[in-house]
């Protein structure tokens, strides 16, 4: 597999289960507690990530894929912690 495509894919993975889990926060937890379980949606991403990244036969990038799964996470999660912020 090309290195683009494993990054397109390891990375992209990582975003998608925190958007997933993001929404899931935003629409289940209480509103007091929006900031601590997205604090914990993000511990997740991290173990994610390493956990994904490690497991890849590639080394080569690794800092760069790392940084753009988390990055992006940290991302999508200060969008929903300004939506959350907005809704109340």
């Amino acid at each position: 597999m090309p290195i683009q495509k494993l990054t397109l894919y390891s990375v992209t993975a990582v975003w998608a289960l925190v958007a997933v889990a993001a929404i899931f926060v935003l629409t289940l937890a209480p509103h007091g507690q929006h900031l601590l379980w997205l604090a914990v949606t993000l511990a997740a991403g991290i173990i994610v990530t390493f956990s994904i990244q490690l497991g890849l036969d590639r080394k080569e990038g690794l800092v760069d894929r790392v940084m753009a799964s988390l990055g992006g996470s940290l991302v999508l999660l200060a969008v929903a912690t300004a939506v959350s912020l907005l809704v109340r």
